[in-house]
């Protein structure tokens, strides 16, 4: 059995690969392009990628390809339609970034809920070394306790962050874009109830037409001007421009985003005009990036791989 990774660099240049070696001849590419695919899964009986598309025009010519191995748990770049009529099943890994996710979530939020920027510079700048008091209140900040966390999306990393968040003393309540009832202990409300109670509101769902360009300035208007919001899920969910204004403008006091609509960042963003780390804090999709985290993706994928040939379908997509 062949075995292709296509992009391999995608989940770290410290990854070890050698658990695939037990199935048979294993090809590492450290990133692949849609033009590149044809050639390079041409022979392969299993193929692993990320973000690559895996459509007809990129693997339609692989006349050994049984499975397609997916080191994430969205999809939205397999050719649904296309993998059924050929009988390519196509597995994805899901669960592997609960922890991870949740523990970047709290780590946006703390670093704008405590203006850590600012105090941080304070003391770098020399101003408190050349103080006379022994604290410093030039920034105001606010007790996690007693806020409402509002949560975008009830899965594995929602429910870990309500989790959590409970634990500090919020109290969460949870939306679904899509209209489904969540088997939780937490309050379930609508849109505009979700918008305008949350001190805090965070986003744990899938991109999908429930919720592509579900925030606008509309929705973000009808925030508390104190709110910090958090998107740790997809970047489309989120329309940039209109953060931006929301941003500028007052209508939220501050955002934490590890997810955007072109990544890497494009450079014409209106996002990057913003520069106050106090209002704006941008990290470069790394929320799954613990060592842990990508280390279990591999385990993951090894599993599905495993799991196919033995006819199980678990986490199974097509």
């Amino acid at each position: 059995m062949k075995i292709v990774i296509l992009e391999a660099n995608s989940l770290g240049e410290d990854m070890v690969f050698t658990p695939f070696d037990r199935f048979g001849e294993v090809v590492i590419y450290p990133s692949s392009i849609a033009e590149e695919l044809p050639e390079r899964v041409e022979d392969a009986d299993v193929i692993i990628a990320n973000k690559v598309p895996i459509c007809e025009a990129t693997v339609g010519k692989a006349k050994n390809l049984k499975l397609v191995c997916l080191t994430a748990t969205g999809y939205n770049n397999l050719d649904g339609d296309f993998l059924r009529k050929k009988g390519i099943a196509a597995y994805n890994v899901a669960g592997y970034s609960t922890e991870g996710v949740a523990q970047h979530t709290f780590a946006l939020l703390f670093y704008l809920l405590m203006k850590l920027d600012y105090y941080d510079e304070y003391v770098k700048s020399g101003e408190y070394a050349a103080g006379k008091c022994f604290s410093h209140f030039s920034e105001n900040f606010s007790e996690l306790n007693g806020k409402t966390w509002g949560i975008i999306g009830l899965g594995a990393i929602g429910r870990r962050v309500a989790e959590i968040a409970a634990v500090f003393g919020c109290h969460v309540i949870c939306y679904s874009a899509s209209g489904g009832k969540y088997d939780s202990p937490y309050e379930q409300v609508e849109l505009e109830e979700l918008l305008s109670r949350s001190d805090i509101l965070s986003v744990h769902a899938p991109l999908n037409h429930y919720t592509e360009n579900l925030m606008t300035l509309d929705n973000f208007r009808k925030m508390k001007k104190s709110a910090i919001f958090i998107n740790v899920a997809r970047g489309a969910i989120v329309n940039e421009q209109d953060l931006y204004t929301a941003l500028t403008t007052g209508e939220i006091a501050a955002a934490g985003l590890d997810v955007l609509c072109q990544e890497p960042m494009d450079p014409m963003n209106p996002l990057l005009k913003i520069q106050d780390s106090k209002k704006l804090l941008i990290t470069p999709h790394i929320a799954w990036a613990a060592k842990e985290t990508r280390f279990r993706v591999v385990d993951e994928v090894v599993k599905n791989i495993e799991n196919f040939f033995k006819g199980i379908e678990k986490n199974r997509v097509y």
